[in-house]
């Protein structure tokens, strides 16, 4: 038989013991999913994983392969996500593998005290994400006056004028763009625990170029409140040529580090 690890994909932290679910199946090729007890009220969610397809050798190898690697961590969200309705649920990195589930859980008793801080902060939160783009051609147009009829340029100097004007115009709509960010972000701060811009993004940008990419946690009891907020938001920012992506709820990936 092949040598095994335990896979570790999150802790939950849960005054009951935690529900195992019946969708998520974990990496490919990995043994069902199961809890491991910690500590009181502290769960590491693991599996099985066999050694030739989840080692550090192996895993090497397939770092390379952006495909099996993107699949690995689908399914590995998918997992942790499973327990969001959990107290508290906290995220191990991709590829968090022990050589047994013992020393599964002497790592994570030996993280108790960071554990505990975290698990405070994060209690009954949620994270959501926001990202705003701008159409440059549509947020300028809401923002420029009406033009008259028959205003070409007559001379080289009134073309100099109007180009000036557009060189003008454009640094405009660029302050007037970092303004409404950081009005929005402060907004959607203010009904949040916590908040925090990313500066690099994960996703491929659609729509135009990326103003923001934050993300919020928020407690759960103000979820409903967030969203009709970021809701008013995207629509008063889409008639001045702005798109709002609003995505959530997930596990508090953003907020579990020190």
């Amino acid at each position: 038989m092949a040598a095994k690890g335990t896979y570790v994909y999150c802790v939950v932290a849960s005054a009951r013991r935690p529900r195992l679910p019946r969708v998520a199946r974990g990496l490919p090729g990995t043994g069902p999913i199961r809890l491991v007890d910690v500590d009181d009220g502290l769960y590491a969610v693991v599996a099985d994983a066999p050694l030739d397809r989840y080692g550090e050798a192996a895993i090497n190898r397939g770092l390379a392969d952006l495909d099996w690697v993107s699949r690995a961590a689908v399914a590995h969200e998918a997992v942790v996500e499973s327990f969001i309705a959990e107290t508290a649920v906290l995220p191990m990195k991709l590829f968090t593998i022990f050589t047994s589930d013992e020393r599964a859980i002497e790592h994570v008793r030996a993280e108790r005290r960071r554990i505990a801080a975290v698990v405070k902060r994060v209690a009954n939160h949620q994270e959501w994400g926001v990202r705003v783009v701008i159409d440059r051609d549509r947020a300028g147009a809401a923002a420029a006056p009406k033009k008259k009829a028959g205003t070409a340029p007559r001379s080289g100097a009134a073309y100099l004028s109007q180009k000036k004007a557009q060189r003008d115009a454009g640094k405009e709509l660029a302050a007037n763009a970092r303004e409404a960010v950081a009005a929005l972000y402060d907004r959607l701060a203010a009904k949040s625990r916590l908040a925090r811009r990313r500066t690099a993004a994960e996703l491929p940008v659609q729509g135009g170029p990326l103003l923001l990419d934050a993300a919020f946690l928020v407690p759960r009891a103000r979820a409903a409140s967030f969203q009709a907020l970021a809701s008013r938001e995207s629509r008063a920012l889409a008639r001045q040529g702005y798109g709002l992506t609003f995505s959530g709820p997930w596990p508090p990936y953003s907020f579990v580090q020190d």
